[in-house]
Formats: structure tokens, C-alpha cells, sequence
């Protein structure tokens, strides 16, 4: 089993907000391979399906982003799956320009609350990680109210095209073609002016 785990906030107040990437993005996924991410388990709303020939199982953690881990070492544990080759975590990323994915198969959590839940949780930051850039916060903008607004019209639209990109980027990390992802989506990305 491979998990797939996008990062977000429950509720409808946190739709469409810079910190619900990892959410929309399951999203994406679940509409390209019709899986159906209505099930619960472990504090996750969840579906499983086949993605490059793959059995893999989506979620999308319903404990507020900073208990993130909680529910993901829940998941871990219940599959009994190895995270450094079987769990992928889809998360926003403010170092990264708007629509820039970065894949990585480690590394700290960089500030996220998530990504150090899921660290301190599980005991290692050994797992693939694909980071969905939301852009940097403007000067004086205090960080927590930056990723929980949402995205003017214009980055709307990269957005939803750099979700394209990244449902391509699952189906090589579901197929093992680290590596190739990486090389492949690791580039930065030109905006049109």
C-alpha cells in the first residue's frame, strides 16, 4: 500500500486557503483515478484505489494541521507500510514560489507545524514529501493569517495548473520513479506575464 497524504484544515471556513493544498490536491488526484475519499479511518477521511498499477490509499487528515501527525502514524501503523518508500505527504510550502512543486525523499520540516507533527510523530524525517509552493508572505503580514487566505484570481489559476503537474508527479512517485520526479518537477516553473 502506498499513502498518499495531502495536508490541510477541516471545515469549510479553510477551503481553497494556501494551507489547504495538500487537501486540494488529493482532491485532483481522487478525480483523476475516481476514488472516492469519503471513508474514515484514523482521523483521516480516506479512499483507496489503483494509481500506476499500484494500490494506494489517499487521506486527508481531519486533526487540524498541526496534529497532522497523529493521524498519519495512525495510518502507518494500521497498513503497516515502510514510510520511507510507502507514504507521500503533500503539503503547502511559502518558500516556494507560487505553483512551484519541489519533491524530496527527506529533510526537516522547515517551519511547517504539519510536516513537525508528522516528524515527531513517526520518529524519522526519512519520507517522500512533494511541496506545493503558495508563494512568500508579503512584508508585515503575520505567517498564520498569510497561509490560511486565500489566493488572489491570477495565482488561482497557476494553482490549478501546478495541480495538473502534481497529479503527474504522484503517478511517477506511486510508480517508484522517484528520481525521474524529481528531475522532472524539481524545475522551476515560468510564469506567463
Amino acid at each position: 500500500m502506498f499513502i498518499i497524504v495531502g495536508l490541510g484544515n477541516p471545515t469549510a471556513q479553510y477551503a481553497g486557503t494556501r494551507h489547504n493544498v495538500g487537501f486540494d490536491v488529493i482532491d485532483k488526484i481522487a478525480d483523476e483515478y475516481n476514488i472516492s475519499v469519503e471513508g474514515r479511518k484514523n482521523r483521516a477521511f480516506v479512499g483507496t484505489g489503483m494509481i500506476a498499477g499500484r494500490k494506494v490509499l489517499l487521506a486527508k487528515p481531519q486533526t487540524f494541521m498541526n496534529l497532522s501527525g497523529e493521524s498519519v502514524r495512525g495510518l502507518a501503523d494500521f497498513y503497516k507500510i515502510d514510510v520511507e518508500t510507502e507514504l507521500l505527504v503533500i503539503y503547502d510550502d511559502v518558500s516556494l514560489d507560487v505553483g512551484q512543486l519541489r519533491i524530496r525523499k527527506k529533510g526537516s520540516a522547515g517551519g511547517h507545524n504539519g510536516i513537525k507533527s508528522i516528524i515527531s510523530h513517526l520518529g524519522t524525517d526519512v519520507f517522500q514529501r512533494l511541496k506545493v509552493g503558495v508563494g512568500e508572505k508579503p512584508d508585515r503580514y503575520d505567517l498564520a493569517d498569510y497561509v490560511l487566505g486565500h489566493f488572489s484570481g491570477e495565482d488561482r489559476e497557476t494553482m490549478e495548473e501546478s495541480y495538473k503537474r502534481a497529479v503527474h508527479a504522484v503517478e511517477l512517485l506511486a510508480a517508484g520513479e522517484l528520481e525521474q520526479a524529481m528531475n522532472e518537477y524539481n524545475k522551476k516553473v515560468k510564469r506567463e506575464e
